[in-house]
């Protein structure tokens, strides 16, 4: 999962388990390969952080031609618990920003229409991707702490499940880099987090998140071998990721996943 060492264009990290389902299309974008200028240095895919919208609009870009699809489909990430089902209706509806098309605030995006990468922005969350190549449906999950706290991935296989028929033994998942338990550091954890969290305190005042995602994910259906994650701490690859955590004006890392267009037949 170690990206390429090119940073003339967008590097990418791919999870094996992804990358076995014949059709997909995936990848948690690193910081290299744009063309923002410091604090945002260089594939920021965030408006509203005070990079230059023009930057934006071009390392956007550079990701949709690496990706190979029609369409970017985003969402403003409130750090809750909505899911949003991305179909003809809504891309119709959704507001252009080229070259993103944007849905309404939410955390979550689940589609099963082709040609269109579904994205999610870190810097420091977790993205989490899901596929299920039986029904074939996609997920991006937005996670922080307090994603965390409400469930979001959970509830995100249950929309699968009820909206789709996905089965969760079918249904794979890959955890990006995000807040490691080395860095993970929550001093008012006792109002902020729920007790039962308190089993993944790897330190006095550490958790670690990606073992609670895993968890989370399992309650819900995954299999253990169906979920893996990259276990890369933003924090401390600060060289490669952009974390809040460590600069806290920086940029935003993307996180995409998208069936090909022309894929249906190759499942």
């Amino acid at each position: 999962m170690n990206p390429p060492s090119d940073h003339n264009h967008p590097v990418r990290i791919e999870f094996d388990l992804l990358k076995s389902i014949r059709g997909l299309e995936h990848g948690v974008f690193t910081r290299h390969g744009g063309v923002s200028e410091p604090p945002y240095a260089t594939l920021n895919t965030a408006w509203n952080n005070g990079d230059s919208p023009e930057a934006v609009s071009e390392n956007l870009e550079r990701i949709k031609k690496a990706m190979g699809i029609d369409h970017l489909v985003s969402g403003l990430q409130v750090h809750g618990d909505t899911i949003h089902v991305v179909n003809d209706e809504v891309l119709s509806r959704a507001r252009i920003h080229p070259p993103v098309r944007i849905t309404p605030p939410g955390d979550a995006l689940v589609t099963a229409l082709s040609g269109i990468g579904i994205m999610t922005k870190i810097a420091d969350c977790q993205a989490i991707l899901l596929a299920d190549p039986v029904r074939r449906v996609v997920a991006n999950v937005h996670s922080g702490w307090r994603g965390s706290v409400v469930n979001i991935a959970g509830k995100t296989v249950e929309i699968m499940e009820e909206r789709f028929g996905s089965r969760p033994g079918d249904i794979v998942a890959a955890i990006s880099p995000s807040l490691g338990p080395c860095c993970a550091e929550f001093r008012n954890y006792l109002d902020e987090l729920p007790p039962h969290f308190r089993r993944y305190q790897v330190k006095p005042l550490h958790f670690d998140f990606w073992r609670i995602t895993r968890m989370q994910l399992m309650k819900a259906g995954l299999r253990p071998e169906h979920i893996e994650a990259a276990e890369r701490c933003t924090v401390c690859g600060v060289r490669d990721f952009f974390s809040y955590r460590a600069e806290k004006v920086t940029g935003r890392m993307a996180a995409v996943i998208a069936w090909r267009r022309g894929g249906e037949d190759a499942i």
